[in-house]
């Protein structure tokens, strides 16, 4: 038998942005393949495998208690310099001393899981190895197109069914093209835009507070809502657009496709995964997403939402599940595990609140 600590610290702090909904992903992953899993760090000393999933200092020193009882520890990399430049205030003078503290942090794992083959690929210009790309994956149980839900969407905030609704999720941080996407409801007035996501407006730079100030009658910021409205705007609206500038991964894509919206997308390396003109349509300048929403609801362009609908079915929560598995296994069998079971099978334990270890 062997036993796995899913290891978070402050969950509670990050659960909004998209490492949140990552580790939401990693449990429900392992949950439908049979895996059951304590997050109670407790229970360190009855666990084979502790798999982390932040660079805070807890994690820190859970990561070097787990090398000193002869765990083996599973490093999920989240973030990189490069998604930690032009977000927060001061993060571009910082970003020098993050990657320090963060490969710092992952030189600890015995395996690094990374959300993409493009993190992957910067990871280890960091000198970061073995890694592993495995998508953060998608629920598409529950992404799933809802005619009703998106009618009561625009009805929630005040959208006719002739309005054409262009959709944006993200903090608000600069990388996520905030900008660009404020400057294009500033040209296209006969689009309606609305962005989801909060981020505490002390903590950016005075040009992205201006930006979500901005006081025009097609734009809205709706703050953070729970995914069921996520899920009722892509349902409703005409576009998701997502300009943003850096990513590891990018959930909120694969909700898109999961949906059945169609997207346009900024053309940046993370998303060579993604093939222009056959599953989403790419863009570059602000003239060129202009074109491209209005191509696409007009009908001057096709919709691709079935060929991407198609690309998030490989990003499933299950198939994902089994591609950590496979991870477990192979840093169990470096150990001279063979002899014991391979089946997973884990302590589910309730989880209590976080000490000091």
């Amino acid at each position: 038998m062997v036993k796995v600590l899913l290891y978070t610290e402050s969950e509670k702090t990050i659960g909004k942005s998209g490492l949140g909904k990552a580790i939401q992903h990693q449990k429900k992953a392992l949950e439908e393949n049979h895996i059951e899993y304590t997050e109670n760090p407790k229970e360190i000393n009855s666990c084979d495998i502790v798999h982390i999933n932040f660079f805070g200092p807890k994690s820190y020193f859970l990561a070097k208690k787990a090398k000193k009882l002869g765990k083996k520890v599973i490093y999920h990399a989240h973030s990189t310099k490069e998604d930690f430049k032009n977000s927060f205030l001061f993060s571009n003078q910082l970003a020098p001393l993050f990657k320090w503290w963060i490969c710092k942090c992952y030189r600890l794992g015995d395996y690094i899981i990374s959300p993409t083959p493009y993190s992957k690929k910067i990871q280890e210009s960091y000198g970061l190895h073995p890694i592993e790309a495995i998508s953060n994956g998608i629920d598409m149980k529950f992404f799933k197109k809802d005619k009703k839900q998106g009618e009561q969407f625009r009805k929630t905030y005040g959208y006719s069914k002739d309005d054409k609704v262009v959709i944006g999720i993200g903090l608000y941080l600069e990388r996520k093209g905030i900008l660009d996407f404020v400057e294009l409801a500033k040209r296209m007035k006969d689009y309606q835009f609305i962005w989801f996501g909060y981020l505490n407006l002390n903590l950016v730079p005075r040009k992205i507070r201006r930006a979500v100030n901005t006081k025009l009658p097609n734009l809205t910021f709706a703050g953070y809502v729970e995914q069921e409205m996520i899920r009722s705007a892509l349902s409703g609206g005409d576009i998701y657009f997502f300009p943003t500038l850096e990513e590891t991964e990018g959930i909120p894509i694969l909700e898109a496709f999961s949906t059945k919206i169609d997207t346009v997308i900024r053309d940046i390396p993370i998303f060579e995964w993604i093939k222009d003109k056959k599953e989403v349509y790419k863009g570059k300048t602000l003239e060129d997403f202009e074109y491209l929403i209005r191509g696409i609801t007009n009908k001057e362009l096709p919709s691709l939402v079935e060929n991407a609908y198609l690309l998030a079915k490989q990003c499933e929560i299950k198939t994902v599940g089994k591609k950590m598995i496979n991870v477990y296994y192979k840093v169990l069998e470096e150990d001279d595990f063979n002899d014991k079971k391979t089946t997973i099978i884990t302590t589910k334990r309730k989880r209590v609140s976080e000490k000091r270890f």
